[in-house]
């Protein structure tokens, strides 16, 4: 079935045909009581089986389109889109507006932070139908309510790693005109760690199965204990996060706990190995949609030059396998619009060959960022040998790459610099290295394609909150002040 949102409205439509008035009275003496099909609501839905997989399989649709590769690849230097007749869509992320003295990215322009407020209160709906479903047994509203809370968390741990210091809302009020309040990061983190924790716990208790089907992207991962597994990867993903952001000691011990649940193989010898885990899936079929993100289709999609000047060789001089099978070369060489002050970007001839296909599935979180997540923890944590370990693995698995030089004596700089290598190499186009070298407090350490003049590059610390949000929240309340009196709509 494929997971567009359109599967979760109501397919049936009821074709009333209305007699004369002579025949209908006949029929009954009542009132004639007739349900809107295209109008959904919780009641409905919980007492309609096939509502409740329609339901399950939005959410899912809900989780694939907020996914935001190439904008936050452009803030990560990972990506261009070189867009003949829009050039906003380079300078908009490198150059962005000047506040005072300070560049920031503009709020009415093309960046914001991810906000997906709309797949939120669908799971909150989600929710309630489910614990008013007369039709599902304990467990079976066990195993739904953890599967929701598992997506509510990941929604919201997008958000964050776009956020960031800006905050966000955990809060979902019945009254959909209302605005819930911003919550700091701190909260955020730790809200988003608490619902993978009652997700997984729902799920222990839910029995065998869920009362409906997951798509393909989950395979191995579509009952309650193997969702629990991915919840769990997702958990260490977000508690290694907060553990650089403030969570500390407390918070790298989650992390190796939520490892220890998920689906980490420290083992891995094989690409496949390398690859188990969840994926979203793209196909042509009727409803459903593209990947968009492979080279046939997408030729405004660019990589960063920095890709191939900052690969290693392998023994016989050849570069890192993953630029061998990752980076197109020999693309016409595109930059972004220059000005009268000269380019606005360094111009680049690379693309991906990541996914190769429109239907190439696209990775959620998969084993290889695991075995990288616990090199973090065990850096953090102070087995620096079973963080080299678990940077060869990746090395030689994915890289072909002789073993580290590394020690147990190196410092712990080098050892990280050498896991933000692989974590870049080998999640590349994953979505994720803006977030990691903010976290570590290496931003500085991105490339600038022009450094002085008029237009002049920056590296952005956070992407501003939608200014529709702001503005809404301003006709509401006045002046709208976020968590410790920040103003939320002003990065």
């Amino acid at each position: 079935m494929p997971i567009t949102s359109k599967n979760y409205s109501m397919r049936k439509r009821i074709i009333l045909t209305v007699l004369a008035g002579a025949s209908l009275t006949a029929c009954s003496d009542k009132p004639l009581q007739l349900v809107n099909p295209n109008s959904a609501t919780i009641t409905g839905t919980a007492g309609d089986p096939a509502a409740l997989q329609l339901t399950a399989t939005g959410l899912l649709s809900d989780f694939r389109n907020a996914r935001a590769i190439t904008g936050v690849g452009r803030l990560g230097r990972e990506t261009y889109i070189f867009t003949p007749q829009e050039g906003r869509n380079t300078t908009n992320y490198l150059i962005g507006i000047t506040v005072g003295t300070k560049q920031e990215l503009d709020p009415a322009g093309f960046v914001t932070a991810t906000w997906n407020y709309g797949s939120l209160r669908n799971i909150y709906n989600f929710k309630n139908a489910a614990a008013t479903n007369a039709t599902l047994t304990a467990a079976q509203k066990a195993a739904t309510l953890g599967y929701a809370q598992t997506f509510e968390a990941s929604e919201l741990l997008g958000i964050i790693m776009t956020s960031d210091s800006l905050g966000l809302i955990t809060q979902i009020l019945d009254d959909p005109t209302q605005p819930a309040p911003f919550v700091s990061r701190d909260s955020a983190y730790k809200y988003i760690i608490n619902t993978y924790d009652a997700a997984r716990a729902n799920l222990a208790a839910g029995g065998a199965a869920f009362p409906f089907t997951l798509h393909s992207g989950f395979a191995g991962f579509n009952t309650p204990a193997t969702l629990a597994q991915f919840a769990a990867a997702m958990e260490a993903r977000a508690s290694a996060h907060y553990a650089t952001l403030g969570g500390g000691a407390a918070y790298w011990a989650k992390a190796q706990t939520a490892l220890a649940a998920s689906f980490l193989n420290t083992n891995a010898a094989t690409a496949a190995a390398m690859n188990v885990g969840v994926y979203h899936v793209y196909s042509a079929a009727t409803g459903d949609a593209l990947n968009g993100l492979d080279p046939v289709t997408n030729t405004v999609l660019y990589g960063h030059m920095s890709y191939l000047t900052d690969a290693q060789n392998k023994a016989d001089g050849t570069q890192d396998n993953r630029v061998l099978t990752k980076i197109k070369l020999g693309l016409p060489s595109r930059q972004g619009p220059v000005t009268s002050a000269g380019p606005t970007s360094a111009s680049s001839t690379i693309g991906f060959n990541v996914y190769p296909t429109s239907a190439t599935p696209v990775p959620v979180i998969r084993n290889e960022e695991l075995i990288l997540l616990n090199a973090e923890a065990k850096l953090a944590t102070g087995d620096a040998a079973g963080a080299i370990a678990a940077i060869n693995t990746t090395r030689a698995v994915s890289g072909g790459l002789a073993q580290s030089a590394l020690t147990p004596a190196s410092t712990a700089s080098s050892i990280l610099d050498q896991i933000l290598y692989e974590k870049r190499y080998s999640l590349m186009l994953e979505g994720l290295r803006w977030a990691d070298m903010r976290r570590y407090g290496r931003l500085n350490q991105l490339p600038l394609d022009v450094t002085s003049g008029a237009n002049k590059n920056f590296v952005a610390i956070v992407a501003p909150i939608p200014q529709n949000e702001c503005l809404t929240r301003t006709k509401l309340s006045g002046a709208y002040l976020g968590p410790n009196g920040q103003n939320n709509c002003a990065p």
